[in-house]
């Protein structure tokens, strides 16, 4: 049984379904009611035709390529750097990701080509029109009147929030032990380090 307290997404609400009370415990089975109507849904083939574009992981992928862009695994950030890097990220998304195709002077849909050294072809793509980060004027005013309307300048030691992953403590879950005791029981090549 799961009790509600212990899910981390009490905010995540499925239409039509109540949530659960801190104290109600519920029972997963297998065969439930709503595992019984999803079954049906996903063998009815109609049904299955429109889930169709759900199935494919492109967008997400998509997705996480452009936070990449802005937030690369190679850079270490700091939690508060990396959170605002992985907003600017998806602002960007949001704001160019359904961009029309570009149109030439002669009317026809602009085509680049695309050289793939694994496969040794070349493939076409459609060119979108250019970016135009008509959002980042706005971000910026939003960024100035916060500053200007705070109540003094910014603190030289912030206190780490509750949701930091620093606030967590050491990754590992035992205390290191003292250098002089690791000095005693680690060798390098053959030898003792006390004797280098």
């Amino acid at each position: 049984s799961v009790t509600a307290g212990e899910s981390d997404r009490d905010d995540f609400q499925i239409a039509g379904v109540e949530p659960l009370k801190a104290d109600q415990e519920v029972e997963l089975l297998e065969e439930s009611i709503k595992a019984m109507e999803l079954k049906v849904d996903y063998l009815d083939e109609e049904r299955a035709n429109s889930l169709e574009n759900s199935l494919t992981t492109a967008e997400l992928e998509s997705f996480q390529n452009h936070i990449l862009m802005y937030a690369g695994k190679r850079f270490a950030f700091s939690f508060g750097v990396y959170q605002a890097r992985t907003l600017l990220a998806a602002l960007d998304y949001n704001h160019h990701n359904h961009r029309p195709v570009h149109v030439n002077i002669k009317g026809q849909v602009s085509l680049k080509r695309v050289y793939n050294k694994k496969s040794q072809r070349y493939s076409v793509h459609t060119v979108k029109e250019t970016k135009d980060y008509g959002y980042i004027p706005e971000l910026q005013t939003r960024i100035l009147e916060k500053r200007l309307s705070s109540a003094g300048g910014l603190p030289k030691r912030r206190s780490i929030q509750a949701d930091d992953p620093r606030a967590l403590g050491p990754l590992s879950g035992i205390s290191p032990p003292p250098t002089a005791e690791l000095v005693q029981t680690q060798q390098r090549r053959g030898q003792d380090l006390c004797d280098t």
